[in-house]
């Protein structure tokens, strides 16, 4: 049975048969669809395996169905989708990769049944996920966060109504006023939470942001445009309040009525499956204060065969995690012994430079908009939405002596719940750091092993065939 008849058998319910391919990219959003492409116009094998119903992830969710592409983001996604269905390579929507043994076997689920494959190389093109805003109320109906919002919108059109508010910091919150504006939403106004003087922090890192002053511009011309249509409060503190859902957020004291609260304060990298590879070290990064993997120029983990693209592998943004993608496909390609070293160099040189410039704004960026700060977060604050941890309780576990998010969820079950501490991790993390009087980097986050997302005896049971 071929690889393709195999996946066929697969989608019609039939056991697979264990197969290799040359390259399996985790994630089909820029990075993905990207290596993919590349890897593809090298000879290579390849497995797309991709938790959504189509190309794009996050930036360029749904842009099949936005055609013809209005705006540069769209067409750039479109651009990378069209190329990606092209290439030949074998994408699977709706797998969620579960487990990597070693030398290189992959486990994933899909359409209810667990799937394997054996893989020469990995790209882990796992993207980003937002950093949560924990304030008081934020676990009542109503309350969500940008980037859920942001989805709505691609997938479905749906437009905040009513008396919606958004609140935080980061480019995504102004992007997301003006796209759903642009549709016809309303927005009652925006608690701008991030920390003053960022023009000030900024300053020394504009001469650099300037190799690609298109992103600059683009951030005044969003913020610009959403400040005529909705009124800006700069803020300090913010509550949600309501009887069973939200009601009213309470600005620096003020109340203000309230349907609708969007959350956001920046992403961070996806790193629940490359801190349960064995082997797989990680570093934190103190500006973005966030755990990611250790890599080379090239996307080499420690790991061997094991290669991360994308903002997985740090926060960068779609152009850079495209160029990141093509890049780790041409080492993936040396590897393989399908282009040679020199091949490989010459070829990655201009996309490395075109990297590089795509990367330009981000210390700018970052001073301009820090995470915000932990340790002002309240006692009574719900950290962990599944097992409903308040600060107060972390800060209590550390007190008894817990250094790091292991310990603590052993002390309080922080992290434990259904989403293994994927949204409330960075969370508590900062909470302890901060309370230890510590940089984050000397606190443990929280351990992660596969399984990574739940699993089914149903679904093992298809192994067996």
């Amino acid at each position: 049975m071929s690889v393709a008849d195999e996946w066929t058998a697969a989608k019609d319910g039939a056991a697979p048969v264990a197969e290799k391919v040359d390259l399996l990219v985790l994630g089909a959003g820029p990075a993905g669809m990207a290596a993919a492409t590349e890897a593809r116009a090298h000879g290579m094998s390849v497995l797309v395996l991709d938790e959504n119903a189509a190309p794009g992830g996050q930036v360029h969710r749904a842009v099949e169905a936005r055609l013809p592409a209005k705006d540069d983001q769209d067409k750039d996604g479109a651009k990378l989708a069209a190329a990606f269905r092209a290439s030949g390579a074998q994408y699977r929507p709706g797998a969620t990769l579960w487990a990597v043994e070693p030398e290189g076997k992959v486990f994933w689920s899909e359409a209810g049944a667990a799937r394997s494959v054996r893989a020469e190389r990995l790209i882990l093109c796992a993207g980003a996920t937002e950093r949560p805003l924990p304030i008081p109320g934020w676990t009542l109906p109503g309350v969500m966060s940008v980037g859920a919002a942001q989805i709505a919108l691609k997938t479905s059109g749906l437009v905040p109504e009513g008396a919606v508010w958004l609140a935080g910091q980061g480019p995504l919150l102004w992007l997301y006023a003006v796209q759903a504006l642009a549709k016809g939403g309303r927005i009652a106004g925006i608690v701008d939470l991030s920390p003053p003087g960022g023009l000030r922090r900024a300053q020394p890192h504009l001469l650099r942001a300037l190799k690609a002053p298109e992103y600059l511009w683009r951030g005044l011309v969003w913020q610009r445009q959403v400040k005529r249509a909705v009124q800006v409060i700069p803020a300090r503190d913010l509550r949600a309040e309501g009887e069973g859902r939200l009601a009213r957020i309470l600005v620096d004291g003020v109340a203000h009525p309230a349907d609708l609260l969007l959350l956001h304060d920046g992403v961070v990298p996806n790193t629940q499956v490359t801190r349960a590879i064995a082997g797989l070290t990680h570093g934190w990064d103190p500006v973005q204060r966030c755990w990611r993997p250790g890599l080379d120029l090239w996307g080499n983990t420690a790991v061997p065969g094991v290669m991360v693209a994308g903002d997985s592998g740090g926060i960068g943004g779609a152009r850079a995690a495209a160029l990141s993608g093509r890049i780790a496909a041409l080492e993936a390609g040396r590897a393989l012994g399908r282009i040679t070293t020199d091949e490989r160099d010459g070829r990655a040189g201009p996309l490395r430079l075109l990297r590089d410039r795509q990367l330009a704004p981000r210390l700018f960026l970052d001073a301009m908009f820090p995470p915000l700060p932990e340790a002002a977060i309240p006692d009574e604050t719900v950290l962990c939405r599944c097992e409903e941890v308040t600060a107060g309780r972390v800060r209590q576990a550390v007190a008894l002596g817990c250094l790091g998010a292991n310990q603590t969820k052993a002390f309080t079950r922080a992290g434990m719940g259904p989403c293994q501490g994927r949204i409330c991790g960075p969370a508590v993390h900062g909470v302890i750091a901060a309370a230890r009087g510590v940089q984050g980097g000397e606190v443990d986050p929280f351990r992660t092993r596969f399984p990574t997302k739940p699993l089914t005896l149903g679904e093992l049971a298809a192994l067996a065939g």
